[in-house]
Parts: C-alpha cells; sequence; structure tokens
C-alpha cells in the first residue's frame, strides 16, 4: 500500500497561534504517534508541546503545568488513557541513554513529543515532523509525515482563525 507524503506550512503570527495549532495538533493525535519537533532555540518547540498536552489533557479533567524538560529530559503526563511523554533531547549526551530514559520503550504505544530529534540514532517510523522556524515577526511551522495527510486535513483553519 502506497502511503501519501504530506506536507503543510503555516505562519503562526504570535504566540497564541501556537497555541491553537497544538489544540488542534491535540485533536488529531493518539496513544503511538510521534512528533519530532526541530527548529532553533527558542523556536517555540516547548511551547508548543505545552500547548499540546495542555489541550489534550483539558478534555479529561485538571490541566497540569508543563515546563521544558530541557533539565530533566523526559517529563511524562496523563490525558485520560493517554500515556503522554515530552523529551528534550539537547543535552542528550549519547543515544544510549535513551534506553535509561524510558524513550525507547514509549515510542509506539505513548503520546511522544520528541525536541532535538537529530539526537535519535533513528528516525521512528510514522513519525509527524514539525519544523519551527523564524517567519518575518512570527514563526513559520512545517508538517511532513508519511500517512499523515488525512489526518492534517484542516488543520489550517482553527490555526489561522483570528481570536482577539
Amino acid at each position: 500500500m502506497l502511503r501519501r507524503m504530506s506536507g503543510l506550512s503555516l505562519h503562526l503570527s504570535d504566540a497564541r497561534a501556537t497555541e491553537r495549532l497544538g489544540a488542534a495538533l491535540a485533536l488529531r493525535l493518539r496513544g503511538g504517534d510521534t512528533v519530532l519537533l526541530s527548529g532553533d532555540l527558542g523556536a517555540g518547540k516547548s511551547h508548543l508541546a505545552r500547548a499540546v498536552i495542555q489541550s489534550m489533557q483539558a478534555r479529561h479533567g485538571p490541566v497540569e503545568d508543563v515546563p521544558s524538560p530541557t533539565y530533566t529530559l523526559v517529563q511524562t503526563y496523563r490525558a485520560g488513557d493517554v500515556e503522554v511523554l515530552h523529551a528534550d533531547l539537547y543535552r542528550l549526551g549519547d543515544p544510549s541513554e535513551l534506553d535509561e530514559l524510558g524513550l525507547s520503550e514509549a515510542l509506539g504505544h505513548a503520546l511522544c513529543l520528541i525536541e532535538w530529534p537529530d539526537r535519535l540514532e533513528e528516525t521512528p517510523a510514522g513519525a509527524l515532523s514539525l519544523h519551527l522556524s523564524t517567519d518575518g515577526a512570527g514563526r513559520r511551522a512545517e508538517l511532513s509525515g508519511s500517512g499523515w495527510a488525512d489526518r492534517l486535513a484542516g488543520l489550517a483553519d482553527p490555526v489561522e482563525a483570528a481570536h482577539g
């Protein structure tokens, strides 16, 4: 079966647009998915991951504080029945440390949001890649991944909607 590659480019005018992207993604993600978040330092990777996690949690009850896992490397959350791992691999010394962090074990059953995925030995199959970059006064989000076209359909509508 041939799986379509999907690609989507979105302009994020401000922090609220990044939060809308996170909320829209949260509706499309499920346990077993992997989202690879790349971009320069300060590009908004943790902000986006926080928006995804908190949007998922809001549908099931209380919303937790979601700090950046820069120093802990991995933070784990619950959103209903879904286990969510938020990993920041920037300070990862060696890819063999992934087993100690529980990330390797979580791939395929938990929702894994991974910052600095270039530190992984290999890209998880079926992962959604999301690259954030500067775009004028805002940011650009580039999303791509095999088999994601249908799940990303209509994503731009709530992200680009003006909420004032």
